[in-house]
């Protein structure tokens, strides 16, 4: 028996040899990054803010470096040249998404685009979106709500002038009341104890927060699935509980909806997102079948989509002006020569508010909501910038980090607008150094409206208000610190006093 097994281990070892000998295998060139651990990978290395770690990490092994979260081999791309590799040069290779329980669990199985993995289905998606939910024709039919809304918006603030606000809380109810309007036909929120729905406002505000924190967490069982059953962060029991959350609320729209197909009948038009889906939902001649599933996975993201970034992005707007009172001085007199004092800020308007846009590039810039892209996965092996990258790996890019290098910005932790007065950069995924909606297949296909409603929200804020803190604040009081999740939002949110600045009868 002893012998049996001596043969059995030189036969064992004599085929290894063989192998290794005859391979074409060759030794792997990783980017340069740090050792890992056994089993935990680099995962040690990472703080409550991952984009910060990683930051720090990039300081020191640059550009594009390697880590490993648990078994998965990870890339980071620090710089616009190595994130335009990745979301350019090799774009069909890294356009899938990684599985994670976000993904399964919050978005109904990756029916949704932003989890989707690349194929057939995420395919037609995009098309859908692009061809159909965002095209201009869409977006300018439903100016008038946004217009709608955003008197409501300042008539609101109005009433409260004088009085200490949470800024997001407003901005957040305006533009979760317009994307409601143009999704669902209608708002399926209570604003008040009168009005009876399937969900009140700061229900469905808590929902939509909790949504965007857990699909952007470190979740260790995705990183090491050997102890996914453990749940050892209670993420994943999290995530189903807001799933049967959110089932509740589709099932009652989209049953409100057939209803009115059905009612109809041969009659029936299309008035809101929704109805195009459950059209799409009923239509045979798509390659690929749209299932209810399908329907409640592309409302969510368009919901969650269009509310989070826009009023995120002008909270941290407001936040940086309100400690540089000259730059709202600035953004006031722009006001007053393109607009006058005799009217609201309109969409038509924003090709001649440059030192507006100007706040809002400098906004993404420093405080990017997406700090890091949402994860790209290789779909095979691939070399980029002399390194090798393996199929499975997955891609970070680090948009916080772009923002803050020294060689592209001067001066990169202030705030600074006017470094994009005359400078051509924009934010539609063509300059790698801005990146809030990322670039390339997998890029946002929202971006249009998302800028629409911020432009329209900032601007409509500084030209009819003056902002002042409350009297126990002062400017040094005001906390820039940041919560991770896969919208990057104030640790503690905004307060501040409004005060009309125009003619009362334009704020009734």
């Amino acid at each position: 028996m002893e012998s049996l097994s001596w043969v059995l281990l030189a036969t064992a070892i004599s085929l290894l040899m063989f192998k290794l000998l005859n391979s074409p295998h060759r030794t792997k060139t990783l980017p340069p990054g740090p050792r890992p651990w056994p089993l935990i990978g680099n995962l040690n290395l990472i703080g409550h803010l991952p984009h910060q770690s990683l930051h720090k990490l990039s300081q020191t092994y640059g550009e594009l470096m390697s880590l490993k979260f648990g078994s998965t081999p990870v890339v980071v791309a620090s710089s616009p040249e190595m994130a335009k590799q990745f979301l350019r040069t090799h774009d069909r290779i890294f356009a899938s998404r990684p599985s994670t329980a976000a993904g399964r669990y919050t978005t109904y199985n990756y029916r949704n685009i932003t989890w989707a993995p690349f194929g057939p289905y995420w395919a037609q998606g995009r098309k859908i979106y692009l061809n159909k939910i965002f095209s201009s024709n869409r977006l300018n039919s439903s100016e008038y709500i946004r217009v709608e809304e955003m008197r409501i918006f300042v008539s609101r603030l109005h009433a409260l002038s004088g009085n200490p606000v949470v800024l997001k809380d407003h901005v957040s109810r305006t533009n979760l009341s317009v994307i409601s309007r143009i999704v669902l036909g209608r708002k399926y929120f209570s604003e008040s104890a009168d009005e009876k729905e399937i969900v009140t406002l700061e229900e469905f505000q808590e929902m939509l927060d909790e949504l965007f924190l857990l699909n952007g967490v470190l979740n260790v069982g995705d990183w090491m699935p050997w102890l996914g059953f453990l749940d050892l962060q209670g993420y994943v029991k999290r995530m189903k509980a807001l799933c049967k959350r959110f089932e509740r609320f589709h099932d009652h729209v989209l049953e409100e909806h057939r209803a009115r197909m059905k009612a109809e009948g041969e009659g029936f038009v299309a008035k809101d997102m929704v109805d195009l889906l459950l059209e799409m939902a009923d239509d045979p001649n798509h390659e690929v079948k749209l299932d209810t599933n399908g329907v409640k996975g592309f409302t969510q993201d368009l919901i969650a989509g269009g509310t989070d970034t826009a009023s995120t992005t002008v909270e941290w707007a407001m936040s940086e002006l309100i400690k540089q009172p000259h730059l709202i001085k600035k953004a006031a007199e722009e006001l007053d020569r393109v607009i006058g004092k005799e009217r609201w800020v309109e969409e038509g308007d924003f090709p001649n508010l440059s030192f507006i846009d100007s706040i809002l590039k400098e906004t993404m810039r420093l405080h990017p909501v997406a700090v890091l892209l949402a994860p790209h996965l290789a779909l095979k092996d691939c070399t980029v910038a002399g390194y090798d990258i393996a199929k499975g790996t997955t891609v970070f890019i680090n948009t916080w980090s772009i923002g803050r290098d020294s060689d592209i910005w001067d001066d990169p932790h202030n705030f600074r607008p006017e470094r994009f007065l005359g400078r051509d950069v924009d934010v539609k995924g063509q300059h790698f150094e801005l990146l809030p909606f990322g670039s390339g297949r997998r890029m946002c296909p929202g971006y249009n409206l998302g800028l629409k409603m911020m432009r329209s929200a900032l601007g409509n804020l500084l030209h009819g208000f003056h902002w002042n803190l409350a009297e126990d604040m002062s400017i040094e009081d005001i906390d820039m610190e940041e919560v991770y999740g896969l919208s990057t939002q104030r640790k503690f949110p905004l307060v501040v006093v409004p005060e009309p600045r125009l003619p009362t009868h334009l704020y009734n």
